[in-house]
């Protein structure tokens, strides 16, 4: 079993920036590709970005290009979402997400195995 620990949400006004952190509580986190999804009031959890066991490949949502950059640290077990520019639209609850599977997508909830509780980010216009 794996524990995500999210921090660093908050109120923001647009055009800020937050960084989020995402903490995790096994010896193996280097096995697991991560991922970081939101979810606004009244709507579906959606992908936001995800990054590869070594950190050499990610990708992202394409309403977060430019704007985001997921990065991680292997020897600190933890995951992290830079997020630059904010929006009004950004606001939602981000949550941190594991997955070791080598089947599925990177861009699908249902393909990870381990959730945080997530931070709400909120951004005012």
């Amino acid at each position: 079993q794996v524990q995500l620990v999210e921090s660093g949400g908050g109120l923001v006004q647009a055009g800020g920036s937050l960084r989020l952190s995402c903490a995790a509580s096994t010896r193996t986190f280097s096995t697991y590709t991560m991922g970081w999804f939101c979810q606004a009031p009244g709507k579906e959890r959606e992908f936001v970005s995800a990054i590869t066991k070594t950190g050499s490949g990610t990708i992202y949502a394409e309403s977060v290009k430019g704007r985001f950059t997921i990065s991680r640290d292997n020897a600190k077990n933890t995951v992290y979402l830079q997020m630059n520019s904010l929006k009004p639209e950004d606001t939602a609850v981000y949550y941190c997400a594991a997955r070791t599977r080598r089947t599925g997508s990177w861009n699908n909830g249902p393909d990870y195995d381990y959730w945080g509780q997530g931070t709400q980010v909120t951004v005012s216009s």
